[in-house]
């Protein structure tokens, strides 16, 4: 396993960097907020936190939670406009300063694409880029389930994407961030786990990850020091 000091190494030298977005890349978590626009809020959440403590398999909470909340086309575009996702302070000078390095940026969420891609375009990352679960709706807009083919629908389907990135790209170095257990479950294929939690601390990632952060500019910081 790789010291703090050689995960350093690797940040700075990476050819990719990865973000989980909800409750890392943004303030929120994209279904919670789904869900309270919904109404259906607090039976929701605690799915959430089922979840996100690695007890139930991702596609399982997944399917369990949408369909409770069973959204709209119509609700979900209604939430982007009226409740668009907040920024993490320091995000945005951190992707900015990856891109001034010539550093590839991917969003890799196990959110939902409307409302990363939305994400994205305020980070001048492409959408290409994005990797995120796909809602179905039938032609009336009602909610008709969710793309089970997409990688990031299922427990592990992060590291699934970064190993598809590796063949595609020849990337040498890859580093993912995050605050949850699917996140640190990408490391390997990754190269760097950076745990994140400036939003919300998950108990288990901040007990096991080796490089533990609570703010963006501590690795804008780290990419000065050369």
């Amino acid at each position: 396993m790789a010291s703090l000091l050689e995960m350093k190494e690797i940040f700075r030298s990476a050819d990719a960097v990865c973000f989980d977005v909800d409750s890392t890349v943004i303030k929120e978590e994209g279904i919670d907020e789904l869900a309270k626009f919904c109404g259906v809020g607090d039976a929701v959440a605690e799915m959430t936190r089922r979840a996100m403590g690695g007890t139930v398999t991702f596609k399982a909470a997944l399917t369990a939670r949408l369909g409770l909340i069973r959204p709209s086309y119509e609700q979900v575009q209604k939430l982007i406009s009226d409740n668009p996702p907040q920024l993490t302070p320091g995000i945005r000078e951190l992707v900015s300063r990856l891109h001034q390095r010539g550093v590839q940026v991917f969003l890799v969420s196990g959110g939902f694409q409307s409302i990363v891609e939305h994400v994205a375009s305020q980070l001048n990352i492409p959408t290409a880029n994005v990797f995120a679960n796909r809602l179905k709706f039938y032609f009336n807009g009602e909610y008709a389930g969710f793309d089970e083919t997409q990688p990031t629908a299922e427990s592990g389907g992060k590291g699934k994407v970064i190993t598809h990135l590796k063949e595609q790209f020849h990337f040498k170095k890859v580093v993912m961030i995050g605050d949850g257990a699917t996140d640190m479950e990408a490391c390997p294929p990754a190269d760097c786990f950076i745990g994140f939690g400036g939003n919300v601390i998950r108990k288990q990632v901040k007990e096991k990850a080796k490089w533990y952060i609570t703010h963006f500019d501590e690795l804008l910081k780290e990419l000065e020091e050369r």
